[in-house]
This record gives structure tokens, C-alpha cells and sequence, in this order.
């Protein structure tokens, strides 16, 4: 058996006043995620636990299989990670986004 786990993160979005009140995935043309849903299997589950923040970072642990309440430290770390910056225990990592 064959599986594909297809995670659409922030997919959902926010209602838009100028879509009449719906999501731009509401609105939007899916063919291929419509296809995969109808010829797959499609589920919920809670991903974030109570205690923590619900967020990207949090739910993709989980997914992945690590227990976020025993391993999750922030976002900077996982950030940090992806670059294979190299972190001791008393290494402080922060993430932010910057905009204009």
C-alpha cells in the first residue's frame, strides 16, 4: 500500500469580505486536490495539543511523529535546523519575520 500525506498548511485562510464572505479556497478552482480527496481517503485529527500554541510548527511535529509537548522549543530552533546551524544547550535561537 501506497501512501501520500498531502498537508495544506494555512490552506484554509480567512473569509474575504470580496469573495462574499468565503475563504479564497472556497472559491478557488482544485481539480487535482479534489481528485486525490475522491479517490483517497480523507480525515481530521487533532494535531496540537491543548497546552501548546496551534500553529504550523507545533501540528507539523506531531505529524512527523515527535511529541511536541516533550520536544517542541519555539519556532527558532526548527528554523535553525532547516539551516543546519549548528546549536549547543545554551545556544538562545530566536525567529522573526520582518515586513515592510
Amino acid at each position: 500500500m501506497k501512501y501520500l500525506l498531502l498537508i495544506t498548511d494555512g490552506a484554509t485562510d480567512f473569509p474575504i469580505p470580496d469573495l462574499d464572505g468565503r475563504t479564497p479556497l472556497e472559491v478557488a478552482r482544485t481539480p487535482n486536490l479534489d481528485s486525490l480527496a475522491e479517490r483517497g481517503r480523507v480525515g481530521a485529527c487533532l494535531t496540537v495539543p491543548e497546552s501548546l500554541p496551534v500553529g504550523s510548527d507545533v501540528a507539523n511535529m506531531a505529524i512527523f511523529g515527535y511529541d511536541p509537548e516533550k520536544h517542541y522549543t519555539g519556532r527558532g530552533p526548527i528554523e535553525a535546523a532547516s539551516l543546519q546551524v549548528p546549536l549547543n544547550e545554551r545556544d538562545v535561537v530566536y525567529r522573526c519575520n520582518l515586513i515592510t
